[in-house]
Parts: structure tokens; C-alpha cells; sequence
């Protein structure tokens, strides 16, 4: 069984400039939400500069796709091309599981969720988190159970955080040492 090692697959992301935003489940999770999550979402900014470099850091993490009974994956071609023809990547690599998804539900992709991102430290790797809101956004267009059911936490969690005099939500996610 691999071993997830999320702050591994961000760091070959860093390691190969690849532009991007997390969402999802982690990204909840670095906002205080106390679920467990098994995969990396990303949201890659679609240029064919950064396309090229994300296909090498895929390559370096060993990216496969993802089939139900497969611990392993298929193998696939990861130049910049092929990644730019699919909407969406469940992917598995040496690190763990990988989703890339250039247009999550409710969002316009990667210029819509880097307005509004916040940067955290995970494990010294500098890493752009969509906005609490944002993630908020896309699990509620997403409309799936497991989706769902961590909503409530989420709305709790946007909800409790204070507002300046200015009247802007503070919303940054917590860094992780």
C-alpha cells in the first residue's frame, strides 16, 4: 500500500514551479476542519508553460491514473498536451493520490480560486490554498455526500472566523511546521 505523504507532492510541485491551487479536502484541513483526507486536489493554472511543468513533477512523483482495484495505476503519457485534453486527472503516484482539475464545480478554475488564495507553509513548502469561501463554493456545486456532510463544519468554521474593523473575513489557513 503506498503511503500518503501529501506534503511530498507538494513539494515536487514547488521544487518544479508549477502554478496551482489547493482545494478540496486538504485544504479544509489547513483551515482547521478535523476530517481526514486521502488525496492532493489541485487546480493548475492551464498555460502550457506551467502544463509542461506540471508533467514533469508528475513524472517525478511517478503519476498514474487512478482505477478502482489498481493499487498501481496505468501508466499515461504526462507531457503537457495530453493534460491539457482531459478536464479532470484521478491520479496515484509514489506519494499518493493526485487529483488535478482544471474547472472544479462552481468555480471558474484557476484565475477565479488565485484571486482570493492564501500562501501557508506546509513543511516549509510555500503553498497557494483557495480561500476558505472557495472551498466552501465548490463542495456545495459539487453536491456530493461526502461533500455534503463536511459543509456544516466548514460554514462553522467561515462563520467563526473574526472580522476586522474593515469588514473583510480573515480567512487564512493555518501553517504547518
Amino acid at each position: 500500500m503506498i503511503e500518503f505523504a501529501p506534503q511530498e507532492i507538494l513539494a515536487a510541485l514547488d521544487r518544479h514551479a508549477v502554478r496551482y491551487v489547493l482545494i478540496g479536502g486538504l485544504a479544509a484541513i489547513l483551515y482547521g476542519a478535523p476530517h481526514i483526507t486521502t488525496d492532493v486536489d489541485i487546480v493548475p493554472q492551464e498555460g502550457p508553460d506551467n502544463l509542461r511543468r506540471l508533467s514533469e513533477a508528475m513524472r517525478e512523483l511517478n503519476a498514474r491514473i487512478r482505477v478502482a482495484g489498481d493499487e498501481e495505476g496505468v501508466p499515461f503519457s504526462l507531457d503537457a498536451a495530453s493534460l491539457a485534453r482531459v478536464g479532470t486527472w484521478n491520479l496515484v503516484t509514489d506519494r499518493g493520490n493526485l487529483d488535478v482539475v482544471f474547472v472544479p464545480s462552481g468555480t471558474r478554475g484557476f484565475d477565479d480560486l488565485v484571486r482570493d488564495a492564501h500562501h501557508v507553509a506546509v513543511r516549509g513548502v510555500d503553498v497557494p490554498v483557495a480561500s476558505l469561501a472557495d472551498v466552501i463554493r465548490s463542495k456545495e456545486a459539487a453536491g456530493r455526500d461526502r461533500d455534503r456532510s463536511v459543509l456544516p463544519v466548514l460554514r462553522a468554521l467561515l462563520d467563526r472566523q473574526t472580522r476586522p474593523a474593515d469588514g473583510q473575513t480573515n480567512s487564512k489557513p493555518k501553517s504547518n511546521p
